[in-house]
């Protein structure tokens, strides 16, 4: 099997206990062939200014593939894949600001969509869980050359939430 990419990065408030095992596992049990890159489950609690700033901090460094970012802090009203660095890689997650920031860091996106298409979702059998049910097959559709249109609905990238992030600033100015 040919895969688009072989990496998939996650980015997410879970914490070490059992959400982030299950993220992994389902992950493992969709796609073996894939890496998957721990970049920090201990951002606080849904907040998305923290995730932001970790991840625009890192987006430059991570392996082509797939970003996973799982930080909500309930205001997203959809999930959401951008394609950025010209196709190299993909980052999926809320829009609700998180992804923007490093979007603009690597240059804009070229693509985006609302993941909207349930052939590329588990069924939850009890709770919703985004990053198990949405994010986790959609990025393992997207390593296995399955295209951003067919898990979502097209959406102009320029309608993403903005991201906010504090300026530095010299107080001794």
């Amino acid at each position: 099997m040919s895969l688009r990419f072989n990496t998939i990065s996650l980015l997410t408030d879970l914490g070490q206990g059992e959400n982030a095992g299950v993220l992994r596992s389902v992950l493992h049990s969709l796609a073996p062939q894939v890496g998957v890159v721990d970049l920090a489950h201990d951002v606080p609690r849904h907040d998305v200014r923290a995730a932001a700033l970790t991840l625009v901090r890192a987006v430059q460094y991570l392996a082509p593939g797939v970003v996973i970012v799982s930080v909500d802090d309930m205001s997203a009203q959809r999930m959401v894949a951008v394609e950025v660095g010209g196709g190299q890689s993909v980052l999926i997650g809320p829009d609700n600001g998180v992804l923007a920031p490093a979007v603009a860091m690597v240059g804009g996106s070229t693509d985006a969509v609302e993941l909207t298409n349930p052939m590329h979702h588990l069924a939850a059998p009890g709770a919703g869980f985004p990053a198990r049910d949405v994010l986790a097959p959609v990025a393992v559709a997207l390593c296995d050359a399955t295209l951003l249109p067919d898990v979502g609905e097209p959406i102009d990238p320029f309608s993403l939430r903005p991201g906010m992030l504090a300026l530095p600033q010299d107080d001794d100015a």
